[in-house]
């Protein structure tokens, strides 16, 4: 008898949401990731839960209208990490006439669900505080909703969750082999040691990986796929309000500037095919041009290439580089053969409906376990158990039970773990009883708990995925964390907790 009824092969978005859909339907489930959750291209998104407005140029209202219904599952799910802004697309005369955008925009309200967000509009930049940062000759936008995610930890989270119901999740466990019989046996080096795997089931989701892993682990014809690169760059702060400004590029593209953290800036994307290893993957020069110069079509504070503090790419396989729809959606094949143990084989596909793709594949199982019925779209992931509106009560919340920390710092702390903060923070007074201070706001607390609960092993971990809080940290103080986490690995992680925390 196997050990497990479903073994997943890498730790993406797509593998975490597919142990957590199995995993709540009852199903014995292990996750093995080589490195990181979310490490590569799952941290590398264009961080939006949205229904994809250039979708409609290409006709493709059936699938704007599912992803923005799943846009309003993330909002009930998980309001702490998803956040609904407004979206600004400034009119520029050389690109979309103002007739199509309004158009566009009207469709895309009507097709969203009729309790959504509010609706579009037409602004005036002139007398708009969404106008300062745009150069002048910009006198008409259009506003419409969407929302901003924290991509590194909704893979952490959805993890979580599927941790919470029974799945094992295991960090730094490479599969190196897998035979196919009635089951399957795989082979794991697990932080160094070999270990022999038994499953019923198994789905390969390792994504720009995907290749790879076919013909090198499962010893199998690999399918025809390409490798994509999707880039973007981080650069100071270029603008206060809470909105994400949509520029119309020469080439009909649409440049997302978003904000980043508490003092930057994200712009992309830039995506183009990509040969090498999926571990290296890095930006060219070319498009950190590109994405400058797109920017500064509509900003008034110049951008150059010099500016860019930080680039952000990661590789996913798609099955056809053309086609945008392929990307989106991703793609699950199915492999059941007569006498052979079944393959589920997912990759590509944007954040918004990873959700329902994994919903999908574990539907394709159903014929050869017994389970529960479908449930992912109403079960909150671990701390979002609250109405999206409730948000900045929860803020507030904190910073009168905490009364050490400052609104930044509270909405921070909300923001990465909502209705869960109290795990984190505990009973603590001061800011002296959550142990040594990593810059100025990353705790010895809040580092045991991310080693203890969420598969944190190095500080990278914790300063690029689990916050952002790498972007504004001294050498000094990242040393101080890697001795830290090092001394916590070596002994127990509940020896590394402040004392006082306990009560």
């Amino acid at each position: 008898m196997a050990e497990y009824d479903l073994a997943v092969i890498g730790g993406g978005l797509n593998g975490v949401s597919v142990a957590r859909d199995a995993a709540g339907r009852g199903l014995r489930v292990v996750l093995l990731e080589q490195g990181d959750l979310g490490a590569a291209a799952s941290s590398a998104t264009p961080r939006l839960i949205h229904g994809d407005l250039s979708a409609l140029e290409r006709r493709g209202l059936f699938r704007v209208r599912a992803a923005l219904a799943e846009r309003e599952v993330w909002l009930r799910i998980a309001p702490h990490l998803v956040r609904p802004v407004r979206f600004v697309i400034p009119d520029h005369s050389d690109e979309r006439p103002s007739w199509l955008l309004r158009s566009g925009l009207l469709l895309y309200d009507w097709l969203a669900p009729r309790a959504g967000l509010p609706a579009s509009q037409t602004i005036d930049v002139t007398h708009h505080p969404v106008g300062n940062a745009l150069k002048r000759p910009f006198g008409t936008a259009f506003e419409y909703s969407d929302c901003l995610v924290d991509d590194s930890r909704l893979v952490i989270a959805i993890a979580a969750d599927a941790a919470e119901r029974g799945a094992d999740i295991r960090t730094g466990a490479r599969c190196v082999r897998a035979e196919r019989s009635g089951i399957w046996r795989l082979v794991v080096i697990d932080r160094g040691h070999r270990r022999v795997i038994t499953a019923r089931a198994l789905v390969n989701a390792s994504g720009a990986w995907t290749a790879s892993v076919m013909e090198t682990v499962l010893r199998m014809k690999p399918p025809k796929l390409s490798v994509s690169r999707i880039s973007q760059i981080v650069v100071r702060r270029l603008f206060d309000p809470e909105i994400v400004y949509v520029f119309q590029n020469s080439d009909r593209r649409l440049i997302f500037a978003s904000p980043y953290g508490r003092d930057f800036t994200l712009i992309g994307t830039a995506g183009h095919a990509f040969r090498g290893d999926p571990a290296i993957v890095s930006m060219a020069v070319g498009e950190v041009a590109y994405l400058c110069d797109a920017a500064n079509r509509y900003f008034r504070e110049r951008i150059d290439p010099s500016d860019v503090i930080r680039t952000v790419s990661g590789a996913n396989a798609v099955t056809d580089p053309a086609s945008r729809s392929a990307k989106r959606d991703g793609t699950v094949r199915f492999d059941a053969r007569r006498g052979k143990a079944p393959l589920l084989t997912m990759f590509g596909g944007d954040v918004t409906t990873s959700r329902l793709r994994a919903e999908r594949a574990v539907a394709r199982l159903a014929p050869f376990y017994p389970m529960s019925p479908r449930w992912t779209a109403t079960a909150a992931l671990p701390g979002g158990d609250f109405e999206c509106s409730q948000f900045e009560a929860q803020v507030d919340a904190a910073c009168e039970r905490w009364r050490f920390l400052s609104e930044a710092q509270a909405r921070r702390l909300v923001a990465a773990y909502g209705s869960r903060l109290d795990i984190v923070l505990g009973h603590a007074k001061s800011r002296a009883d959550l142990g040594p201070a990593f810059g100025l706001e990353l705790s010895g607390a809040e580092v045991c708990y991310l080693m203890a609960k969420e598969w944190a092993r190095f500080p990278d971990d914790i300063l690029s995925r689990r916050s952002k809080l790498g972007l504004t940290m001294s050498p000094g103080d990242r040393e101080a964390l890697a001795a830290f986490m090092a001394a916590c690995s070596q002994g127990s992680i509940d020896s590394c907790e402040p004392a006082t925390r306990a009560g």
